[in-house]
């Protein structure tokens, strides 16, 4: 089964990151085993650091959900050698109804060319007009007519060419106008073959004749070749024998990759005559084929919203994945699904809160380390217990998680927040780290936070801040952006702004603001805090 990727928002966070992790963790041991955390960005040093310290790998990054090849069910017909004989490759597509070309390929699975029904019925009318072929692997040639050599050992053929010859009984000189680029196709005719022999034509083929077991042990410049096909069939099989490379297209070839995205791969259809289109692999091996009608109803890939609802946070290409469910503690937002889903939004301080909880109901207890994982990012969500969103839930857990991994929490919380210092990371770090964007009432609203233990050296920077900030905002064409730095210690937020100033003024009930700034006390949430004070100014 196709994996279903469960991921958080962009610019991830501890808690979006570990309930992704956890989720999966949880669905796995139940026995549901498809569910694969991933990311949308780079882990911030914090995250980082609490991975490293329980013995976890980050989850798979994931840039897009947009539909690609490799997730829709086109065919995989065998790919056949640029030098089996035509006659094999007719019978592959006799064999695969479905499909309507084969791809040819290299020895090392690259390839070479597409051949079609249509092309090798085409080279088979073009043999009624010109009945030659050239340089026909004897080896082909062999097996095409169920055939053996009949020559003395010692001679030695590799390929055959000529104007193919049916002799059919005269009354005068037989094989007039034959010669050594002949094959003669001929039966119980002993006059005819002493007279090609005679000649020195490059081929006899002795069609359901005793006449084999004469000429048997001759050496001989023209291969006899001995066949219990008739001399009708065996005048087609020649053609058939023919490399299937050579009537194989290899010029102005279309093809895709497994990842290409089928919004590409249907405009390049809807440009091209093909009927179908060989698809390679990262190695350029050729691994199918796709026609039109693959694209009509292609499979979407499944995916589990875990710490977000909005799309302006989520994955490129998510109008174009299947939702199977949504886990989340925020704002409902513009989400929306084709089918029915699991949903599950609580009011609390993490997401990683509400998988602790699926945990306990479903009887699964986690392991050690990933129940301090999980207790850091209940931590990390709810500020040490101190933001506003932080319930009696989100503590009973956490103290549970803890016991059951070992750990002090109030050490931990230390730990976590020291981990996450960036006070020397450039301006632009510190606004992509954690980012948010909302929208409200008609206003674009763009919300960076950092948590750490002492705001002042970042303070310090403004000069440095404040023109990256107005060059985001402008890129971006927000309304207001905002750069929250929230200190745990004084549990409280330095607020900085590039926007209208009275609307800060009058959402937080500030005084006079200096340098696009503002201390606010008690305040540690965003999406608590600021945005429904925002929300509620804005209507």
């Amino acid at each position: 089964m196709d994996p279903i990727y469960v991921f958080g928002h962009k610019n991830p966070d501890t808690d979006s990151v570990v309930s992704s992790m956890a989720y999966a963790t949880l669905l796995n041991a139940l026995g549901e085993n498809e569910y694969v955390a991933a990311r949308l960005g780079h882990l911030n040093d914090e995250t980082t650091y609490l991975l490293d310290r329980f013995g976890f790998k980050p989850p798979m990054y994931l840039p897009t959900v947009r539909t690609q090849v490799r997730d829709i069910d086109f065919d995989r017909p065998p790919a056949v050698g640029a030098n089996v004989a035509i006659s094999h490759a007719w019978k592959m597509i006799q064999a695969n109804s479905s499909v309507s070309a084969l791809p040819i390929t290299t020895e090392n699975g690259e390839l070479y060319g597409m051949v079609t029904a249509g092309s090798i019925a085409e080279s088979d009318m073009d043999s009624t007009q010109n009945p030659v072929v050239e340089n026909v692997p004897v080896f082909n040639l062999l097996s095409a007519l169920e055939g053996r050599i009949i020559n003395d050992d010692e001679d030695v053929f590799d390929q055959v060419s000529g104007e193919v010859i049916i002799a059919l009984p005269s009354c005068g000189a037989c094989l007039k106008g034959a010669g050594e680029h002949s094959i003669v196709i001929c039966g119980q005719q002993e006059d005819v073959v002493d007279r090609a022999l005679e000649l020195g034509v490059s081929c006899v083929i002795l069609c359901q004749s005793d006449l084999a077991e004469k000429y048997r042990g001759r050496s001989s410049h023209t291969c006899l070749i001995a066949t219990p096909c008739d001399a009708y069939r065996a005048a087609r099989m020649i053609y058939q024998a023919i490399p299937v490379s050579r009537i194989a297209q290899t010029k102005d070839l279309v093809y895709f990759h497994l990842d290409d995205f089928i919004d590409d791969v249907r405009e390049t259809v809807l440009q091209s005559r093909y009927r179908s289109y060989p698809v390679l692999d990262e190695n350029d091996h050729v691994v199918g084929t796709l026609s039109r009608y693959h694209l009509l109803r292609p499979r979407r890939k499944r995916v589990v919203l875990m710490d977000h609802n909005e799309r302006s946070q989520s994955v490129p290409g998510l109008d174009q994945a299947e939702i199977m469910a949504i886990i989340d503690h925020h704002r409902l937002a513009d989400v929306q699904t084709a089918n029915p889903v699991f949903m599950r939004n609580e009011p609390v301080g993490s997401s990683t809160t509400i998988v602790a909880t699926m945990f306990q109901e479903r009887g699964l207890m986690p392991s050690e380390k990933m129940a301090g994982l999980m207790a850091s990012a209940i931590l990390s969500d709810t500020v040490l217990f101190k933001s506003p969103t932080c319930t009696g839930r989100d503590r009973r857990i956490a103290d549970r998680l803890a016991r059951i991994a070992g750990i002090d929490l109030d050490q931990l919380g230390h730990e976590i927040f020291a981990a996450g210092q960036c006070g020397d990371k450039p301006a632009e770090t510190l606004l992509s780290m954690d980012f948010k964007e909302f929208h409200i009432a008609g206003h674009s609203l763009g919300i960076a936070q950092v948590t750490c233990l002492d705001t002042d050296k970042i303070m310090k920077r403004l000069d440095e801040i404040l023109p990256a900030m107005e060059k985001l905002k402008t890129e971006k064409q927000y309304d207001m952006l905002i750069l929250m730095l929230t200190n745990v210690l004084l549990e409280g937020t330095e607020l900085i702004f590039l926007g209208e100033e009275e609307a800060v003024k009058s959402a937080f009930n500030t005084g006079d603001i200096q340098d696009h700034h503002v201390f606010l006390p008690k305040v540690v949430s965003r999406k608590k805090q600021i945005v429904p004070a925002l929300a509620l100014l804005w209507g």
